[in-house]
């Protein structure tokens, strides 16, 4: 769970293992994405997602 400003940039960065977060787990691929109207609000989704309430979220949707 993560937020990026430009998402086919940040996901370049993780498939050349730039990301230190998950290089030691390639290859990476995109599962889920919302897009939000500001930066603040992807924030707080983006923590709302990393709640024990927000993985179940993420779960029933995939």
């Amino acid at each position: 769970v993560g937020s990026a400003v430009d998402l086919r940039k940040r996901l370049t960065q993780h498939s050349a293992g730039e990301v230190p977060a998950t290089a030691h787990r390639l290859p990476v691929r995109l599962e889920y994405y919302e897009a939000c109207l500001s930066e603040p609000k992807a924030r707080l989704r983006e923590k709302q997602l990393k709640t024990g309430f927000g993985r179940a979220y993420l779960k029933r949707r995939l």
